[in-house]
């Protein structure tokens, strides 16, 4: 009732955060009555997406996993009478990435000097998105901005994304051959670019080093420039933006590569409360030397941790076992090419 009574002029959509639905279902409600042209359009994070699958499939879908850090919208199931007003008057949902939730927020700031929670630049990023994707001007789009329970934790990790949510930088690897004045002409290839990160550990053992670094850009193009004049001069460079790997852990790892015998990988997501290391440690250690640790804390949400632990293939099951059984969230990432790429 609120936004139809401020509207000035005719509205093109209202984008509303999707956790349970409520919110969008009292939303679309009422607009649509009383103004049924204008789009109600969800937004959703990509790893928090239950009302998406929902639409999609006819009937509620429940989450095995919720991604945490846009945590006011992370549920696992939305409610039942919410999904029946979504799925008889919504027109669509967007998803966004971390990426483009932290550099929404970044965008309030800069404009307003206000700082939302992820959740609350959850429906900016997606009016973005969706704008950008359908080519949209001139038009009056609506963002609800649900809320600013931020806390100080969290926006170290919003800080570190959100230039790479708005294409402003990009993370970079690149092989350089081990001799004098390599260096040189590699800033030379990067030209006007400017390096905002750079990783490098000299390792007599090999011809090629591994260069991992950070590159502030204004257009896609002057990234593809950059690629091909690397290319040219046969220097292989790989694009690892979108890995996120790379971006909560192995960036910060680089110059610790090994290689280590029965090493597995794998990301935790310890809770933040007194003793969940201990309980971490007291079901895989002694049992299992661990032999990396990079903790990354992301506030209430909970710490990322990325962890190596020495595991024979024949003792697979029990460290799965004992895994499952802390109730930590988890995956595998011994095969992630960045990890073999960066860190062995």
């Amino acid at each position: 009732m609120e936004i139809v009574r401020q509207m000035k002029g005719p509205v093109h959509a209202i984008f509303v955060p999707v956790g349970g639905g409520g919110l969008i279902a009292g939303i679309a409600a009422y607009v649509k009555r009383v103004s049924p042209d204008v789009k109600i359009i969800g937004v959703e994070p990509y790893d928090a997406n239950a009302m998406a699958l929902s639409l999609y499939h006819g009937q509620r879908v429940m989450l095995d996993q919720v991604g945490g850090f846009a945590d006011g919208v992370a549920v696992k199931v939305v409610g039942e009478e919410t999904f029946s007003l979504c799925r008889a008057l919504i027109d669509g949902i967007v998803l966004v990435g971390r990426d483009a939730i932290c550099a929404s927020i970044k965008d309030m700031f800069e404009e307003k000097r206000s700082i939302l929670e992820p959740a609350g630049a959850l429906a900016l990023a997606g009016a973005e998105a969706y704008c950008k994707y359908y080519g949209l001007n001139g038009e009056n789009v609506i963002a609800v901005a649900s809320g600013a329970n931020m806390n100080f934790d969290r926006l170290r990790l919003v800080t570190e994304l959100a230039d790479v949510g708005r294409q402003r930088e990009a993370v970079l690897a690149t092989y350089m051959p081990e001799e004098h004045g390599s260096f040189k002409r590699f800033c030379e290839l990067v030209g006007p670019m400017n390096i905002t990160e750079f990783k490098y550990r000299y390792n007599s053992d090999k011809e090629k080093a591994l260069v991992l670094y950070s590159v502030g850009l204004h257009t896609k193009s002057e990234l593809e420039a950059m690629m091909e004049r690397m290319k040219s001069a046969q220097l292989q460079t790989i694009n690892l933006t979108n890995n996120d790997l790379v971006k909560d852990h192995l960036r910060h790892l680089m110059g610790g590569r090994s290689n280590v015998k029965d090493e597995l990988l794998c990301r935790f997501v310890f809770p933040e409360r007194p003793g969940a290391l201990m309980k971490f440690l007291d079901a895989l250690s002694p049992r299992w030397n661990i032999s990396l640790f990079h903790y990354r804390g992301q506030g209430e949400t909970g710490a990322n941790v990325l962890v190596g632990i020495l595991v024979a293939r024949t003792e697979m099951d029990e460290f799965l076992d004992r895994a499952n059984s802390l109730g930590y969230e988890y995956e595998l990432e011994s095969n992630n090419e960045a990890f073999q790429l960066l860190m062995r």
